[in-house]
């Protein structure tokens, strides 16, 4: 995505100190405490810097991981102090997190809303005591949210069931691995099913991998074993499309795979012709670089102006399959 062109005649004088980081898990009920990706400071009241919160989903899923990177790399480039941790995919531990945030001093947070029903509260209570919040990658239904910055994953579900319909014929039985446990993952089958709707194909769905990969593999063996002849299935993130193709390796079948975020395994898996290649054939690939950039540079503006021109910004999903993937990789 093209950066947008800065404001140059904005100077920022850093004025902080080293915040001790706690590393590995943080504890649901401990909201003093964060894990955060990288050492942190504390913001003095006589500062001129911005301080931002960000509560990535989790930095065990590489989406995540990238995530972080663009939003601490596009904070340092405008001079924002940026507190980067994650909610390890918990809404009680979002919830401790964004309080602690609040309490550090940030004049504004985003989080992933992976459970929105969860954070609202949360959510609702920063914004109360004078905290811009914003959301990303999936968000809630709440009026404390000053913008919503992520992937369209209803579209993105949408060039799912494309690719199902590619990778299938008339009459064939199809399937999708979803997480109806996740605003995301929800979406993203939804989106796909509106496509498969009035095509003349069978089509398994309602089966939720809940992020893990082992699960992922039972639902598709589980799959294949009541139905043998499925030809293609599309899976919500690349969690589930790995555990989903070793149970197709496993079982011997033919059965293609669609994938969803575009991370390295599933650009390797597609580029190796020869291999993986054979199976997972294309990806839905979401662009975190520009997620994590154009969320920054919303919060900036916010802060400095304090309003925005638009309360949503989508940011496209693109199909990745044997004729792009090395551009990719």
């Amino acid at each position: 995505m093209r950066k947008k062109v800065r404001n140059l005649f904005l100077f920022f004088t850093v004025l902080a100190v080293l915040l001790p980081g706690c590393g590995g898990q943080a504890d649901a009920g401990d909201t003093g405490a964060d894990e955060e990706k990288n050492d942190t400071q504390t913001v003095q009241e006589d500062t001129d810097e911005y301080s931002c919160g960000f509560i990535v989903g989790s930095f065990e899923q590489v989406f995540y991981q990238k995530l972080g990177d663009a939003i601490e790399s596009e904070a340092a480039q405008i001079g924002m102090h940026a507190i980067v941790t994650d909610s390890e995919l918990d809404s009680q531990v979002a919830s401790n997190k964004i309080q602690s945030l609040a309490d550090q001093g940030c004049q504004a947070i985003a989080l992933s809303c992976n459970d929105p029903e969860g954070v609202r509260e949360a959510i609702d209570q920063a914004a109360s005591q004078g905290v811009a919040m914003f959301t990303f990658d999936c968000t809630a239904d709440s009026d404390s949210i000053q913008c919503f910055v992520g992937t369209d994953n209803y579209k993105g579900g949408q060039l799912g069931g494309q690719e199902i319909l590619k990778y299938s014929q008339d009459g064939d039985t199809v399937g999708i691995i979803g997480d109806s446990t996740d605003a995301a993952g929800a979406d993203k089958e939804q989106g796909a099913l509106h496509v498969l709707d009035g095509q003349n194909r069978t089509v398994i769905s309602g089966n939720d991998f809940e992020g893990d990969p082992n699960k992922a593999q039972e639902i598709m063996g589980n799959l294949l074993v009541e139905h043998p002849e499925i030809s293609v299935v599309f899976c919500v993130d690349d969690t589930a499309a790995t555990g989903a193709l070793a149970a197709i390796k496993e079982a011997g079948s033919e059965c293609k795979l669609i994938g969803y975020d575009g991370n390295p395994e599933a650009l390797e898996a597609i580029a190796d012709t020869e291999g993986n290649g054979h199976w997972w054939v294309s990806e839905i690939a979401q662009d975190p670089q520009a997620i994590g950039e154009t969320l920054v540079e919303q919060m900036q503006i916010y802060l400095e102006e304090g309003a925005l021109s638009s309360k949503e910004i989508p940011i496209d999903p693109y199909v990745v399959d044997i004729d792009n993937v090395e551009e990719e990789m």
